[in-house]
């Protein structure tokens, strides 16, 4: 099976690409999730191997880097924890509702693309992120999308943000 690739978003307050840095093999679970959509995605359509493309999705919202799905889904036991801000009394380690999959850093832009910038980029006009209304934490990206955004994280300049 061919790679896939996804956009994840998070609140850089809550997570950032930065804690993921510092993360142990800069490595982490993707847990919270609580939209059955996204959940979808994870639980049903990431591969190891899948690319992501890292969201901060609050102040000055864009993406800011690219990890790798390292381990397939598995139930999200933050939604068993009572303790948890993701717990979920209907979630149960024997019928689980919510599930994650881990990731690890690839890459950190060195000037993150924002996204009032990726809105002006051509080739993107039909990426799930800048449609009007998307809110999917989780979300596929097309390949050519993927290549598109590498390209020009690696060609942009300071004055891109504006």
């Amino acid at each position: 099976m061919s790679t896939q690739y996804w956009l994840m978003k998070t609140e850089p307050g809550a997570y950032s690409i930065d804690d993921l840095a510092a993360e142990a093999d800069q490595r982490t679970s993707w847990d919270g999730v609580r939209n059955y959509q996204a959940r979808n995605f994870m639980r049903d359509d990431m591969r190891v191997g899948d690319k992501v493309l890292f969201y901060h999705s609050v102040k000055n919202p864009g993406v800011v880097g690219v990890a790798e799905v390292v381990r397939e889904s598995y139930p999200d036991h933050t939604a068993w924890d009572p303790e948890s801000r993701y717990y979920d009394s209907r979630s149960t380690p024997d019928k689980p509702l919510w599930f994650m999959v881990d990731i690890r850093l690839e890459r950190i832009f060195d000037v993150p693309l924002s996204l009032k910038y990726l809105r002006t980029v051509a080739g993107l006009e039909n990426m799930e992120l800048l449609r009007k209304g998307s809110r999917l934490s989780v979300q596929p990206v097309r390949p050519e999308e993927f290549r598109i955004i590498l390209d020009h994280a690696g060609e942009r300049s300071p004055e891109h943000d504006a």
